[in-house]
């Protein structure tokens, strides 16, 4: 099992509030920031009757920014740590209670995810062949989840901190105060195993936050810490998702005792051989390259990238599975494989296959076989869950240094989504995969790689970037838990596209899926997300028009609240005297281009055509590639590089490719 957040000893007993020293805190924070209420309802966090409901309704009552003066002053916590933790973990957002990929809740992300176990892992659910490759036959893995030991004790920090609070695990999960105050006494705990005083000095608790993040290692804590004290240090301020206001103040010259990190008794991991940057902490755990079966082999191909093929894309990819399951499964010779897995909990790095070499995860062997896969630990079962900001924060670190290291543009375009991946051929359309889904943050995300969406042109300009306000922007999904059933209200990177300037209008219709369009929340069929580029069709009062698979799709964009800004960007148009041109999912070689040697692989359309009158936004210009590997030696491993170049455009949710000689550039 992974490390836990305190070393291992006799049942805890529950830590006696200090309600004199919370009151006052209170009264003092109310003086500072008058916030808004938030109080319990009948029966929940806080009501009478309840563990703890006197001192809970008390923290509701006055705010999340007293909650936190509160809890600070009963646990003997300085409130600058317990602000900076939970801003690690949440960014202050309580999620309605909804739990995270890994089955955490509250703005300090306290771990209860026994429940979350049961989902099938990313690759072994669905149609899609994760290889997508014609020339082999069809990789279809259905291995199971292994049972492993049990849960390891960084996803079960909850139960933890309803025994230390006398708390119910109901109130920690749903309410906001509650949650802090647990948080704060597992911050008190593990300061008091490590044999600390409980001061008022945020610099003496660098250890406990360390063990608070619940990493096995001492590289993976430190780095969680680090960004822990990062976060004090610059201090924070923002409106949270239930609308409350909270505030840390800077405190740059802080500077905590990191040789507390040695009394920690964590395990010291090796970054040998991994490609990551020094801001991450990372740890090379292999996947097979083996043979097995007849002439059959697993679980990546070897390459020489970017020698012989330039990097052009990373891949984010959500696990739907837990961190110790998916480590088990990409160790497996007959199953599929990525690049680099990410931890929900600390954002610690896993890496598996070489960067130079092609790993099989996107579903597009083009794809494949130009990019680098990132799966980030989650569950789908509930697929209205979030992502902590230590896995987001590690995650941009790397792919920064990815991008610089190959030469990968920070775009939409570059950067993919699984979900963004096109089929490769017509039949694939329909099984190709939805992850990480609409609430993946994007426009966070790209906050944090330094390449911020925002307005790039002239007001009315002939494109736009979509840019919702993701805590404001709640469409309505079905399907997260049940067939049809409507998921609980939540942020979302997500606009839905209708067929008309009328909300009561049919949702835009994806050809190539042969269904009708829902709402459903693995339904791309009618759905733009943030940071995508497309060229304006039309406007009608609020609303714009965007060319979007083929037809004019609309959606809501008031100039008070606008879910796109104006954009600059290159638009492409089919030649004239076509009436329309085809749309390919991977930009193959033409036919002549191939040696004796290596089979010819069909430049074959997807359901789909780019009509005369319309236009697209137009990212990369590249030449048609195949990379031929079909044996284990690698003697016959060829890139086939063609004449014919292509664009790759932002044709509907997913990207796809048009021949450069089919089309021209155009004036937005």
């Amino acid at each position: 099992m992974r490390g836990s957040l305190t070393r291992p000893g006799p049942a805890r007993t529950p830590v006696p509030p200090r309600t004199r020293r919370a009151a006052g805190a209170v009264a003092s924070a109310a003086l500072l920031f008058p916030l808004l209420a938030a109080s319990p309802s009948p029966g929940s966090p806080g009501s009478p009757g309840s563990p703890g409901s006197s001192v809970v309704a008390e923290r509701s009552a006055t705010g999340l920014q007293q909650a936190f003066a509160a809890a600070a002053a009963e646990y003997d916590v300085p409130q600058s740590v317990l602000l900076g933790v939970s801003y690690l973990q949440s960014r202050w957002d309580a999620h309605g209670g909804a739990p995270s990929v890994t089955g955490g809740y509250g703005p300090m992300h306290l771990t209860d995810a026994r429940t979350a176990l049961a989902g099938a892992p990313h690759h072994g659910e669905g149609t899609e062949d994760p290889r997508g490759d014609d020339a082999r036959p069809a990789l279809r893995p259905k291995a199971p989840l292994p049972a492993g030991t049990g849960i390891p004790a960084r996803l079960r920090t909850l139960p933890e901190a309803a025994e230390l609070t006398g708390l119910s695990p109901g109130e920690l999960r749903t309410d906001p105060a509650a949650n802090v105050a647990g948080g704060a006494a597992l911050l008190a705990a593990a300061q008091r195993d490590l044999g600390r005083p409980p001061t008022d000095d945020p610099a003496d608790w660098y250890g406990a936050v360390a063990r608070f993040s619940g990493a096995d290692d001492t590289a993976t804590a430190a780095a969680y810490a680090d960004d822990v004290y990062d976060v004090i240090r610059t201090g924070q301020e923002r409106t949270t998702d239930a609308g409350q206001r909270v505030a840390l103040a800077a405190r740059p010259g802080l500077a905590p005792d990191r040789g507390q990190l040695r009394r920690t008794g964590l395990r010291t991991a090796s970054a040998a051989g991994t490609e990551c940057p020094a801001s991450v902490s990372c740890e090379w755990i292999p996947a097979p390259y083996e043979q097995f079966g007849e002439n059959d082999y697993g679980n990546h191909d070897l390459g020489n990238r970017p020698a012989s093929q330039s990097v052009k894309y990373i891949v984010v990819h959500d696990t739907e599975g837990a961190w110790e399951g998916v480590l088990d499964l990409v160790q497996d010779p007959t199953y599929v494989s990525w690049q680099y897995s990410l931890r929900s909990t600390d954002g610690h790095v896993a890496q598996h296959v070489k960067a130079k070499d092609v790993a099989w995860h996107a579903g597009n062997w083009y794809v494949n076989a130009t990019s680098i896969g990132l799966e980030h630990e989650g569950f789908l079962a509930s697929p209205d869950s979030w992502y902590t900001e230590a896995m987001y924060r590690s995650s941009a670190r790397l792919v920064r240094y990815l991008a610089k290291k190959y030469g990968i543009p920070l775009d939409r375009q570059h950067i993919l989504g699984h979900d963004t991946v096109p089929g490769p051929t017509a039949a694939t359309v329909p099984g190709m995969h939805t992850d990480p889904g609409p609430y993946w943050d994007w426009r966070h995300y790209f906050e944090l790689l330094g390449r911020p969406f925002r307005a790039a042109a002239r007001e009315n300009a002939g494109a736009v970037t979509i840019l919702p306000d993701y805590s404001a922007n709640r469409p309505v999904y079905t399907g997260c838990t049940a067939k049809g059933e409507p998921c609980a209200a939540h942020g979302s990177s997500a606009v839905r596209l209708y067929s008309d300037h009328d909300e009561n209008s049919a949702l835009i219709t994806d050809v190539g899926l042969g269904t009708a369009p829902t709402t459903g929340v693995n339904d791309l069929s009618s759905r733009v997300s943030t940071g995508q580029q497309y060229a304006v069709a039309d406007r009608f009062g609020d609303w714009t028009a965007i060319w979007y698979l083929g037809q004019k799709a609309w959606f809501r964009n008031p100039a008070a609240r606008p879910t796109a800004v104006p954009a600059e960007a290159l638009l492409v148009t089919p030649k004239d005297g076509a009436d329309s041109v085809p749309v390919y999912g991977r930009a193959y070689p033409e036919a002549s281009a191939y040696p004796a040697d290596v089979p010819v692989q069909s430049v074959s359309p997807l359901p789909y055509r780019l009509p005369a009158g319309q236009k697209y936004v137009a990212g990369a210009k590249v030449p048609g590639e195949y990379y031929y590997a079909v044996d284990f030696t690698g003697d016959s491993h060829r890139v086939v590089v063609g004449e014919d170049l292509y664009y790759e455009i932002q044709y509907g949710h997913r990207v796809a490719f048009v021949r450069a000689a089919d089309v021209r550039p155009t004036a937005p």
